[in-house]
């Protein structure tokens, strides 16, 4: 920091323990309302105000040479602004004709922009307006009323339009493939699929591809072709590996799209789908037949150890093992990769943990008046996910090396001027 009358730098540590020590000496708090923080925001704002003022008029204040054009100074007018340490009175400069437009602090405006990203942030975990209002009166001793906060979030629904309809990459090697269940009103509170698409990138990203609100009758097939539909028209022109759960009717969906994809279901629905059929008293001993399965070195030593497990599991659970013969077809692909490819393919953990997000920010509301009111919870917690308001995050670490497997196993698929 450089001091503007002196042109010398500034040590702001040292600066800092100045104003500290001597508000200790006067007894000054360091927050509250007429604490430190409170009063360097006050004379920081002022300031600003008073610089915009005379870039306005042309002249600086008691330059006398510089009233010539008509228009001056006016006095000051009250006005409190909630800023991020809590309600702040400031001094706005007027002028005779009306004509200042500060842009430090708008007129009419009543909180700094900081407040409607602690709105945004309290909102996408979880907190309902009638808690964040409770929030700022605790810990900011400021009012703020359900409805502006309501009107805060709605701020981002044009962003989340813009986000929902935004040109995707052409190339992902995994999409991952999953939808939760939400409370909604809609004349009577009813369940409602919402459903979730995560890509990888060819850069080791995540990228959340989208949001959908579904129909009342639960998640469909036919809904998730509509939506793969959408992808490719929005630029997704090759998908490598789609990894999904065991619904009836979506590889065909997924196929029908993309005519290459290889469809992965995953490993952890399937052994979760098994416990439903499974007495407590047997699940750790049909853990412990399921594993040699999914760990086998090939498609052909799964086989030999499904068939143990069959032998030895039929007559107790048929339901298990007509489950995992069912599934079979979609559970063996990949058998076929490196050890590399496996990691990352065989669940859809990369999307389940986005979705315990997304639960947290849904649970403490109970339901919904509309989707649109649930997509714009669920598009703030993906926007906090990343401020960008992108829905990427960095996966490279733990992608470099499947990356590098993709190259090998799908030569010439990952770089979309060839594909």
């Amino acid at each position: 920091m450089i001091d503007p009358v002196s042109g010398e730098s500034i040590d702001q540590q040292q600066l800092a323990e100045q104003l500290l020590a001597q508000a200790k000496e006067q007894g000054v708090d360091l927050v509250g309302p007429d604490g430190l923080l409170n009063r360097l925001t006050k004379n920081v704002l002022e300031t600003a105000l008073e610089a915009e003022m005379d870039d306005h008029l042309g002249y600086e204040r008691h330059d006398r040479m510089g009233r010539n054009n008509g228009n001056s100074r006016n006095g000051t007018r009250s006005k409190t602004v909630l800023t991020e340490i809590g309600p702040v009175e400031i001094d706005v400069p007027r002028d005779t004709d009306a004509s200042f437009d500060p842009k430090i602090v708008r007129k009419r405006q009543r909180r700094l922009d900081g407040i409607d990203e602690i709105v945004l942030s309290l909102t996408a975990r979880g907190l309902t307006t009638g808690e964040v209002a409770a929030h700022f009166d605790e810990v900011y001793g400021a009012k703020v009323s359900k409805d502006t906060i309501s009107k805060i979030t709605d701020k981002v629904v044009d962003q989340m339009a813009e986000w929902s309809s935004r040109p995707l990459d052409p190339v992902y090697p995994v999409l991952f493939i999953d939808a939760l269940v939400i409370k909604v009103r809609d004349g009577q509170v009813v369940n409602k699929p919402f459903y979730v698409v995560v890509g990888v990138t060819t850069n080791g990203e995540r990228d959340i591809l989208g949001i959908w609100a579904g129909d009342d009758g639960g998640e469909g097939a036919r809904f998730w072709l509509q939506v793969f539909s959408e992808l490719k028209n929005r630029g997704v022109t090759d998908v490598l590996i789609a990894v999904c759960d065991g619904l009836k009717g979506l590889p065909e969906a997924i196929t029908t799209t993309w005519e290459h994809t290889i469809v992965q279901q995953c490993v952890i629905h399937l052994i979760r789908n098994s416990f439903r059929y499974a007495g407590r008293q047997h699940r750790d001993a049909i853990v412990r037949g399921l594993k040699p399965i999914y760990t086998a070195p090939s498609e052909q030593a799964a086989t030999d150890r499904f068939d143990e497990f069959a032998t030895q599991w039929q007559d107790k659970y048929p339901a298990i093992v007509a489950l995992w013969r069912n599934a079979w077809a979609e559970f063996v692909p990949f058998l076929e990769y490196d050890v590399e490819i496996r990691k990352v393919i065989c669940t859809t953990n990369a999307i389940e943990s986005i979705n315990a997000r997304y639960r947290r920010a849904i649970k403490a509301r109970g339901h919904f008046p509309s989707d649109a009111a649930a997509l714009k919870c669920l598009y703030l917690v993906t926007r906090s996910l990343d401020p960008t308001g992108r829905g990427r995050a960095r996966w490279i670490m733990r992608w470099k090396a499947p990356l590098n497997a993709f190259a090998i196993t799908f030569p010439g698929r990952l770089d979309p001027t060839t594909n």
